[in-house]
């Protein structure tokens, strides 16, 4: 049975994690907090995002607040995105993975609407049988969203599906539908937190596509 991967996009094949701190930084603006580092962002990020910023504030956002800091941070991260490339390597791995007659698909808690053509402009979209970002409100887990993903792949059994990403949560959806996952350093978590999840952690993409394939083979 041949591996399929599941992408995860920000953090994993785009390297933006310097527009999600700038776009969360002005966020936290918003409401009065102060900035944070590449290195505080990464030990304190975690999905419910409104739990995240629980950690920054001591408390929950109150539901005025969540929506002030949703919108400044999708707005600022729009501006920010434009000046951020695909992660290194990532055109070599997706071609060479299809080139052994193997398939691969893109799922994204970046809202469905805008994934699509953002996934188009960096001239990728034509190595996935699918492209799938969120429908609804952001800020919650992926697993309900790699079901319906998943469901939608023609019958791929799960078994067969390595699940690649830079967050937990994308460990957590993977064994939600029972696929397997490997987690990349170069996002949204520090490589202690990533480890916390019990899958492997690497921190190139070239060594998770391989270990990918040696996991699920």
């Amino acid at each position: 049975m041949r591996t399929h991967l599941v992408w995860d996009w920000n953090g994993t094949l785009l390297d933006d994690i310097h527009a999600v701190i700038g776009a969360s930084n002005a966020a936290f603006g918003e409401i009065g907090l102060p900035p944070v580092t590449l290195a505080q962002y990464r030990e304190l990020y975690c999905i419910p995002i409104p739990r995240f910023y629980e950690r920054l504030m001591g408390r929950l956002p109150t539901d005025d607040e969540w929506l002030v800091m949703d919108a400044a941070f999708h707005r600022h991260y729009v501006e920010l995105r434009a000046a951020c490339g695909l992660t290194e390597g990532v055109e070599e791995l997706l071609t060479g993975w299809g080139a052994a007659g193997r398939t691969q698909s893109l799922l994204s808690m970046y809202g469905h609407d805008d994934l699509v053509p953002v996934v188009r402009q960096y001239g990728i979209e034509r190595h996935f049988v699918r492209v799938d970002g969120r429908t609804g409100p952001s800020g919650g887990s992926k697993a309900a969203h790699m079901a319906r993903h998943l469901a939608a792949l023609d019958g791929i059994d799960p078994s067969a599906i390595m699940v690649i990403g830079d967050a937990v949560d994308d460990a957590l959806a993977a064994a939600h539908v029972g696929a397997g996952a490997v987690l990349y350093t170069g996002g949204s978590h520090s490589r202690k937190a990533l480890a916390a999840a019990g899958v492997p952690v690497v921190d190139s993409l070239a060594d998770a596509v391989r270990l990918a394939e040696e996991l699920s083979g």
